[in-house]
C-alpha cells in the first residue's frame, strides 16, 4: 500500500508572483523524491505526490500545509496570507507506475482524486479516503475539526508547525533559538498553533492506519 496526495492552491490566481508559493513547495516535494515519477505539479496549481510509507502521508500533508501558510502576506498589515492549500490523501495500492505520477494508476491515486473532489464540494481542506469507511469516518472527523484551526494559522503559528514537524525531538528552547526568539514566545505561538492537537491528532492517525494493515 501507498499513500498520495493530491492538492491544489486556493486563491492562488490573485497572485501575480506565483513564485512565492511556487517555488517553496517544489523544494520541499523535490526533498521527497523527483519529478515527473514521484510528484509533479499541473494546471498551474495542482500537484500530487506519492509518499511509499502511508504512516507519513499526513505528517506531510501538514507539512505542505504549514509550507503555505507560512508564507508571508504582501499587505503587511496581515498576519495571515490570502492563500491555502487543500489536500486529499489517497491510502491504496499501486497498480501501475508509469514514468509520470499522472499516468501511474491504482486505488490510492483513484482514492485521491475522488477525496480531492469532494473536499472541494464541501469546503473542506483536509481529508483522506482508503478502502475502509469505518476508518475514513473516524479520521475524516479529527481531520475535519484540524481544519478549522489549521485554515487560520498565521505565518509565525505556521512557522513553528514547520519547525515541530521537522524537528520533533526539539525542546521549546531549542526552537526558539531557531525561530529567533524567546521559549515564552514558543510557549504563546505554541497555544495558539494549537500545536498539542496537531499533534495529538497525527499521533492517532499513526496508529489507526497501523491497526488498519493487521
Amino acid at each position: 500500500m501507498i499513500a498520495v496526495i493530491s492538492g491544489d492552491i486556493i486563491g492562488s490566481r490573485k497572485l501575480e508572483n506565483q513564485g512565492i508559493w511556487l517555488d517553496p513547495l517544489q523544494d520541499l516535494l523535490n526533498a521527497w523524491g523527483e519529478s515527473p515519477k514521484d510528484w509533479k505539479l499541473e494546471r498551474g496549481d495542482f500537484f500530487q505526490v506519492e509518499v511509499p510509507e502511508i504512516e507519513e502521508a499526513l505528517k506531510k500533508a501538514l507539512q505542505i500545509k504549514a509550507l503555505i501558510k507560512k508564507i508571508k502576506p504582501l499587505d503587511k498589515q496581515k498576519k495571515a496570507n490570502s492563500i491555502d492549500v487543500r489536500l486529499a490523501i489517497g491510502i491504496g495500492d499501486k497498480t501501475y507506475s508509469g514514468d509520470t505520477i499522472s499516468i501511474s494508476n491504482g486505488s490510492a491515486f483513484v482514492n485521491s482524486g475522488e477525496k480531492l473532489d469532494i473536499l472541494k464540494k464541501e469546503n473542506i481542506t483536509l481529508g483522506i479516503k482508503t478502502s475502509n469507511s469505518e476508518f475514513d469516518e473516524e479520521i475524516n472527523l479529527y481531520l475535519e475539526l484540524l481544519s478549522l484551526f489549521a485554515d487560520k494559522w498565521s505565518v509565525s503559528s505556521a512557522e513553528l508547525i514547520e519547525v515541530v514537524l521537522n524537528k520533533p525531538s526539539k525542546t521549546q528552547a531549542e526552537i526558539g533559538k531557531i525561530l529567533g526568539i524567546k521559549q515564552s514566545g514558543v510557549s504563546r505561538r505554541w497555544k495558539r498553533a494549537n500545536m498539542d492537537e496537531v499533534l495529538e491528532v497525527e499521533k492517532m492517525y499513526r496508529k489507526k492506519i497501523k491497526n488498519l494493515l493487521l
